[in-house]
């Protein structure tokens, strides 16, 4: 290196966890501290816009439309300690380098940095994509200075969602419902929710039937499905159209294809079983199998969610504490190139471990194919030369089997094309006047090649993997196999699958939608605002949603239309390239003819909100549906007077039937009920709600909230006795006391259900239990393996400032340290059995250090701040 020993360096990067890191493969004399993230960013409320500024009409934005757009940059308070410390820590250096990622938000990162600390010393950039010494070396040789270009095309980024955030989202609150948001890329991602369950919303369901047969030959079964009756094909799933369920319409029934119905097909399968059977037809092919290129950022998102079921959110965690303790390489990126050094570590691992045969013959190298990539970076693979292997690296819990993932998918792609041999066969029966042809079909693994490593998950979990044998017996043209049984079986045709994160993420790519690196915040904003819940691994879109998008679909359709997105990508990767300057791009998207500004002042005169928020559905007719200002409900006629009901929060407009909204209308006009006295002789209601029926202890007249309780499931609002009722609103119970705490264990009914406590360890009652009647020794056996599941693998002592105790636990994520309500998972080597005190406050002091941390803010020079 070329750093003389006598000076002193400073290194900044944005983690505690990266700074470890890179700090062991530097000299002494080099100091590594963290930024946090951003320190500095666009104001996040109206306190935090400094007083001199308060007063300006654009002040709430945060941006000074008529200054060009100048953002307003402020510290937050809770960077001022680390600015602080940056600056205390700057002083002694006579070098600067920025380390921060090598992409937009680390450039935009580093820009902050050096126009808040003002260095009087020379500032080098450093950029890497893994996090080894030769590269961290490397990166020290052959610095460069902040790239002007990413750090405008960041700004820029950040502008825009200011712009739409700031001055759509209180359109939404003054017509639609308060607290809700308008995103550049989150509303484009809510409406494809929307449009998917209004495809589902018009989608007929048709049934068509065909039959299966069991057949043996030479001692060995095997399944034929039918496939033709005499000259005319049966009818399959894809003569079905996906959108409508119906029946394509360029098919002619009984001339294209039969559709045959329960009775035909049932009739048919007896007249089968009774026939002869006869191969009239083999048909061999061989097909050969390439692997998948090695990750990029969205599908390391959709692999881990269908093979480790992680969220995007998960995803993006686990890979950065990856990334940042030096064990792949950095995970953001759009790139599908694999580096010399990574080619040569994957070829010498495929020879170590399968041998010669699995090598693939040549280098394979693979380009991105979705819109708007960015090849600025390698493919996310594991880091260094020696492609160590999960159990090398001593890795377990998540980040195991995250970095297993990528292990397998990086070497997969060297490895030798398999081969695979199909063989159909077709076997025909005649039934007397008719005759009917079925179809098996066989498939064996010639040679695995890269499945030895790696096979893709699919979206479709009844989808086959490739690597599976699923061979015939050996059959001939003219063998006679022997009829086991014929059986009838009845299919539906299915809406369009909901969005999962996996296929959302694949689609918002394909379509050049935002970046990979966002997709994962996107979707959990688009969770948190309400616009979509979790169902299972569906993504199932709300009223609210279906409401919102009504509104940005009239007002702003360019602002939610695929392609004008994809557009504005491209704008932005012009912006870092140099080839386009924001400011006109900014002018025209905010003061346009038909930008921002004039659309929401439009739509505050013009839109009608009654109007805006229903939902249309003719299966609901006559019954109207809306989102209020309180949640969605129903209208409509009861008993000759026109009345509302709330809908339920975890209703989905797809699966919500004429026949339900009547049933919510009909309780709704039922009324509270009174089914008795409580013994201070206050009334007991029987109330509906929006999350259903519900006892309360009084009238609303009473100060303060009046006691509620939830009835079990399965409990008829119409059979509850007055003692029955009494008993509900006098829980919890109390059971006894715990045999080894000697506090006291209760049962109750909670959000969740039934239930029994003890301290703060809950277990939930089952369909067979009875909150009223449940008994102390049945509560313990509930309890007992959540209590041993909440206690601590190991003790290490006590924290030096408060004399709590410091403890080793096992997480969903793996073993984790925790003081407090602070959580640190360990790292690279450390074991429960390993870890030391000290070691352990080292991982939460970081832990605490980032618990406040936010992600924003960008750039251009000479801005406010």
């Amino acid at each position: 290196m070329s750093q003389k020993p006598g000076k002193r360096h400073l290194v900044i990067v944005e983690s505690p966890t990266k700074a470890r890191t890179i700090r062991r493969f530097l000299p002494s004399n080099f100091r590594v501290e963290a930024s946090m993230g951003h320190i500095r960013d666009l104001p996040a409320s109206a306190a935090e816009i400094p007083e001199r500024y308060k007063g300006k009409d654009w002040a709430r934005l945060g941006v000074d439309i008529g200054s060009d757009f100048k953002p307003l940059y402020i510290v937050a308070p809770k960077k001022k300690s680390v600015v602080s410390n940056l600056k205390s820590a700057l002083k002694e250096a006579s070098e600067l380098y920025i380390a921060t990622d090598e992409d937009r938000e680390g450039e935009s990162i580093g820009w902050h940095l050096v126009e808040v600390l003002k260095p009087k010393v020379p500032v080098k950039r450093m950029v890497f994509h893994e996090i080894t010494k030769p590269a961290i070396l490397k990166a020290l040789e052959d610095t460069r200075g902040i790239d002007e270009n990413l750090v405008d095309a960041q700004e820029t980024r950040r502008v825009l969602d200011r712009l739409v955030g700031y001055t759509i989202s209180p359109l939404l609150w003054k017509k639609i419902a308060p607290k809700l948001s308008a995103g550049r890329v989150q509303s484009v991602a809510v409406r494809l929710l929307v449009l998917r369950e209004k495809a589902r919303l018009r989608f007929k369901t048709a049934s068509y039937w065909d039959l299966k047969a069991t057949l043996e030959h030479r001692d060995a079964s095997f399944e034929a499905t039918l496939r033709q009756v005499d000259d005319v094909r049966v009818a399959s799933g894809r003569d079905f159209d996906p959108d409508s369920g119906q029946l394509k319409p360029d098919l002619v029934l009984d001339r294209n294809v039969l559709v045959l119905a329960q009775a035909e097909a049932e009739s048919l399968a007896e007249r089968a079983a009774a026939g002869s059977w006869r191969i009239d037809a083999i048909e061999e092919r061989e097909a050969r199998r390439n692997p998948s290129p090695p990750f990029t950022t969205s599908t390391l998102q959709q692999e881990a969610s269908r093979k480790l079921g992680l969220s995007a959110k998960e995803t993006m965690r686990v890979a950065q504490r990856l990334y940042e303790n030096g064990y792949i390489t950095y995970m953001r990126t759009d790139s599908t190139h694999l580096s010399q050094e990574a080619l040569k570590a994957s070829r010498k691992a495929i020879l170590e471990r399968y041998g010669e045969a699995y090598l693939s013959p040549k280098i394979r190298q693979f380009s991105s194919t979705s819109r708007n990539a960015q090849e600025a970076h390698e493919a996310i693979r594991p880091a260094g030369t020696e492609m160590r292997t999960t159990e090398e690296h001593g890795l377990s819990g998540v980040e195991g089997r995250l970095y297993d993932l990528i292990w397998k998918r990086t070497v997969a792609t060297q490895m030798a094309e398999a081969r695979l041999k199909f063989v159909t066969a077709t076997i025909v029966v005649a039934t007397g006047s008719e005759s009917a042809a079925f179809r098996a079909s066989g498939r064996t693994v010639l040679f695995p090649g890269f499945f030895r490593a790696y096979v893709e998950g699919s979206d479709d979990p009844e989808a086959a993997l490739d690597d599976r044998d699923q061979p015939l017996p050996p059959l001939a043209e003219g063998d006679e196999p022997t009829c086991r049984g014929v059986g009838a079986e009845g299919h539906e045709t299915k809406p369009p699958a909901r969005f999962t994160e996996a296929s959302l993420v694949k689609l918002l790519e394909q379509e050049g939608i935002g970046r990979p690196s966002t997709y994962a915040s996107i979707i959990d904003t688009i969770m948190a605002r309400g616009y979509a819940r979790k169902g299972g691994n569906q993504l199932l879109p709300t009223f609210t949603a279906f409401a919102t998008n009504n509104l940005l679909e009239k007002q702003f359709a360019h602002l939610v239309d695929t392609e004008f997105t994809a557009t504005m990508e491209t704008a932005l990767d012009d912006i870092a390239t140099g080839s386009r300057e924001p400011l006109p791009y900014l002018r025209d998207f905010f003061l346009g003819k038909e930008g921002i500004e004039n659309r929401v002042e439009q739509g505050l005169e013009g839109i009608d909100a009654r109007e805006i928020s229903e939902i249309h559905n003719e299966d609901w007719t006559p019954f109207v549906v809306r989102v209020g200002r309180f949640g969605p409900y129903v209208e409509g006629i009861v008993d000759g007077e026109r009345k509302t009901a709330s809908i339920p929060p975890e209703a989905v407009p797809a699966d919500l039937t004429r026949e339900e909204l009547s049933v919510l209308l009909d309780d709704g006009a039922t009324g509270d009920a009174v089914v008795g006295q409580f013994s201070d002789g206050q009334p007991v209601l029987l109330r509906r709600g929006p999350y259903g029926p519900y006892l309360q202890l009084g009238d609303d007249s009473q100060a303060g909230k009046p006691k509620r309780m939830s009835l079990p499931e399965g409990v008829d609002p119409d059979a509850i006795t007055e003692d029955y009722a009494v008993a509900l609103l006098s829980l919890p119970r109390g059971l006894g006391e715990h045999p080894e705490s000697g506090e006291p264990v209760e049962a109750s009914i909670g959000r969740f259900g039934p239930y029994v406590r003890h301290q703060k360890t809950f277990a939930s009652l089952t369909q067979d239990d009875d909150v009223l009647t449940v008994e102390l020794a049945r509560a313990l056996e509930l309890l007992s393996p959540k209590r041993q599941k909440s206690q601590a693998l190991k003790v290490l002592g006590k924290h030096p400032e408060t004399g709590d105790p410091i403890e080793v636990r096992d997480g969903r994520y793996g073993p984790y340290v925790t003081h407090g309500k602070v959580n640190a998972s360990l790292k690279g080597a450390q074991t429960p059995e390993t870890i030391s005190l000290e070691e352990a406050l080292d991982l939460l002091a970081a832990r605490a250090a980032t618990s406040g941390k936010r992600r924003g803010g960008k750039r251009r020079s000479r801005k406010a701040s």
